[in-house]
């Protein structure tokens, strides 16, 4: 079969990326923008300020991931881009660029889900890596265990029914005062805390065995403060951070172990933003290595939003035939498997 090479565009929250993948595995380049510094200013991702840098940045973006991957538009034989989940004003800048470029030069369009992407993302990591496997997904919007049966069939095991993981750690980085965006800053207060300082709840979900709940431990957090100020007692930021995170890597570990078990997989994999956090990473790895499974996992770039990973899912879905007409449009709330 003959190379296949896509231009992947991502817009769907504060990061603008565009990429050049070839063969779905193969990436070169992959350019990235991001908006932290600004949203920093204002404790999180404002929608208005990300859709309208999205605007000013995506025409830049594509052209430094065309020319560093010594290619032009026509050089490309698809065009892939995010079109859910996400902030609706972000991806529609991102889905409106990939029309008009598919449309331009009669190239086909390819829609792709973000959370399929970050799946994708280890297929760039572990050139080796094949279906089936389990991935735990961890992101600021997103917590999903997921079976993935063939490349782009997926079976979900758990979800979130509140605060995403990611959600859950702004929210309390900014409860302590420690600011946005909060996985990093809780990660490295972490290392200079005490764990054992507070036992957090670890919520079970009703008779799920793999939904996650993090809303309580977030509840959790603002009421130790909260009593402690009432009392007059010291906070210190770090032995929260500390206890925070591993009571969340605790119930991410424990749901993931359980999953192996039951479905006897002999392979593990991590994605999403929160996978960049080295103590999940640890974990996760410690269990794979205790059950004798492969562990794998994309690098910390790879791990945040990014259109290489949209490249490599997009390629999947276009041997597998899939094509969208001009009718394509963003969709916030979209489900995997949608």
């Amino acid at each position: 079969m003959s190379d296949i090479t896509i231009l992947a565009i991502e817009s769907s929250c504060d990061e603008t990326a565009a990429a050049v993948v070839k063969n779905g595995r193969e990436v070169k380049s992959n350019i990235i923008s991001t908006q932290i510094p600004i949203h920093t200013l204002y404790g999180g991702v404002v929608p208005e300020i990300a859709s309208r840098k999205h605007i000013e940045r995506i025409n830049q973006v594509i052209r430094e991931a065309l020319k560093e991957a010594g290619a032009t538009l026509r050089d490309m034989d698809a065009i892939a881009v995010t079109y859910g989940p996400g902030l609706v004003g972000a991806l529609l800048v991102g889905v409106a660029e990939a029309k008009a470029i598919a449309y331009a030069l009669h190239k086909p369009l390819i829609g792709v889900h973000h959370i399929e992407g970050h799946i994708s993302a280890n297929y760039i990591e572990d050139k080796d890596l094949k279906p089936p496997f389990l991935c735990l997904v961890v992101s600021g919007g997103h917590t999903h265990l997921v079976r993935v049966t063939d490349y782009g069939k997926y079976e979900i095991l758990g979800r979130t029914v509140d605060d995403a993981a990611g959600e859950a750690f702004d929210k309390v980085a900014r409860a302590i005062g420690l600011g946005y965006p909060g996985g990093p800053k809780i990660e490295e207060a972490a290392k200079r805390g005490d764990a054992s300082t507070v036992v957090f709840p670890r919520a079970k979900v009703g008779d799920s065995a793999y939904d996650f709940s993090f809303s309580g431990i977030k509840s959790a957090v603002l009421n130790y403060i909260n009593a402690r100020q009432m009392k007059g007692g010291q906070i210190v930021p770090e032995n929260i951070a500390a206890s925070f995170q591993e009571a969340v890597v605790g119930v991410l570990c424990d749901h993931a172990a359980a999953a192996m078990d039951e479905f006897g997989a002999d392979k593990f994999a991590l994605a999403g933003g929160v996978a960049a956090n080295g103590a999940l990473r640890a974990g996760i790895e410690q269990i794979c290595r205790e059950k004798g499974a492969k562990f794998y996992c994309p690098s910390k770039l790879l791990c945040t939003d990014n259109a290489a990973m949209i490249g490599a899912a997009g390629y999947y879905s276009y041997l597998a035939g899939r094509r969208d007409d001009w009718s394509l449009n963003a969709v916030p709330g979209l489900k995997l498997g949608a």
